[in-house]
């Protein structure tokens, strides 16, 4: 029996250092060594910081991963690479090793979109099949996309501005809470009242599936004035219920959204409806609810990844290296780190364009 090819991932987009290595759809390791702790003390992640912290671990990571899969440098047959979108000193990171490693090692190299790792996530744990309509929600990125192949998306609609864990992370630098702000929001309004404190839904009021979540940061900053200034501060109740407004404001929104991202997607008469969601966010256990529930409406099938493959890992690029090399994609030494690489490319940007290209 023929074995599936090694597949060598490397990922180092933003404040996540990354390697795995892969053997058809089975994780032999996994490696992720966090930053959390180096960047806590600014609210958020700092781009210098971060890279320098992945030139540190990049080749750490790969040792770490060799040794947990019980292999050899030798024995990888390719390595898969994020070469963008992303923090560009992070992606630089991971692009330069993985060439050297290619030149060392006499291997092929695959670049692949950090977007497309989430995207086919759902094909490496659940080998979900072709087309599926996918929802890619995370700390940078928020879209709707059908997935028709590993380089074959389409877009049905996304964020016009903040992305939902953005914005996530700004409630909970509004509210004094640790980041990353989604797990924090999520734990403060598991205590709270949703109802209490009525959010704005925003864009639902107009047809389509792109979204908008930066006035809901303006609104829960109005609130929490608005509260301080009535109470002399915020009790911890009043944090839970803000925090509980603010999730329920946004599952609505993507519950809505996926709704008519589905009615889309159903036009094209697919064998084997199905959602999938992958991404940051997707670890929020009330958008998950919500989406489920959608699914049960519509009779789609619902695929979550596991939760340590919703944020950013390296085994999902080495599956979509995997997918792109089976298919004979190949990088040269020309390989260049993106800080701007949208999926649908046929799709007018959401956000606009500069010098570096589509934002999204």
């Amino acid at each position: 029996m023929t074995l599936s090819p090694l597949i060598l991932g490397l990922e180092s987009s933003c404040d996540d250092t990354a390697a795995a290595l892969l053997r058809g759809r089975e994780v032999l390791a996994s490696v992720v060594m966090g930053q959390n702790s180096l960047h806590e003390a600014f609210g958020g992640v700092v781009p210098e910081i971060a890279a320098r912290a992945h030139a540190e671990r990049l080749d750490l990571c790969v040792e770490q991963a060799l040794d947990e899969a019980g292999v050899t440098l030798r024995e990888v047959d390719a390595i898969a690479v994020t070469a963008g979108p992303g923090l560009i000193g992070g992606v630089l990171s991971g692009v330069m090793l993985a060439k050297g490693l290619a030149a060392g090692l006499g291997k092929p190299m695959i670049g692949v979109n950090h977007l497309a790792g989430h995207a086919l996530t759902p094909r490496l744990t659940d080998g979900l099949a072709f087309p599926y309509l996918m929802l890619l929600v995370s700390g940078g990125h928020c879209q709707f996309l059908i997935v028709r192949g590993p380089e074959d998306f389409t877009r049905l609609g996304g964020t016009i501005d903040d992305a939902p864990g953005e914005a996530f992370d700004k409630t909970a630098r509004l509210l004094g809470l640790p980041q990353p702000g989604g797990p924090s929001v999520e734990a403060e309004a598991l205590n709270g009242d949703e109802k209490r404190i009525r959010f704005p839904r925003p864009l639902l009021d107009r047809p389509g599936c792109d979204l908008s979540f930066s006035g809901l940061k303006t609104a829960l900053m109005r609130q929490r004035d608005a509260i301080t200034a009535e109470k002399g501060g915020l009790t911890v109740q009043d944090r839970a219920d803000l925090c509980a407004g603010f999730q329920a404001a946004v599952r609505d929104v993507l519950a809505e959204k996926t709704r008519r991202a589905v009615a889309l997607y159903l036009d094209e008469s697919p064998d084997t409806p199905a959602l999938a969601v992958a991404g940051g966010v997707a670890a929020n256990s009330a958008l998950r609810a919500a989406l489920q529930a959608v699914c049960d409406e519509t009779g789609l099938q619902f695929t979550a990844p596991p939760l340590r493959l919703c944020t950013d890992n390296a085994a999902m690029i080495a599956y979509a290296g995997s997918e792109l090399f089976a298919a004979g994609r190949r990088s040269g030494m020309d390989l260049s780190a993106r800080p701007r690489w949208p999926l649908d490319t046929r799709s007018a940007p959401l956000v606009g364009s500069g010098k570096k290209g589509a934002k999204a």
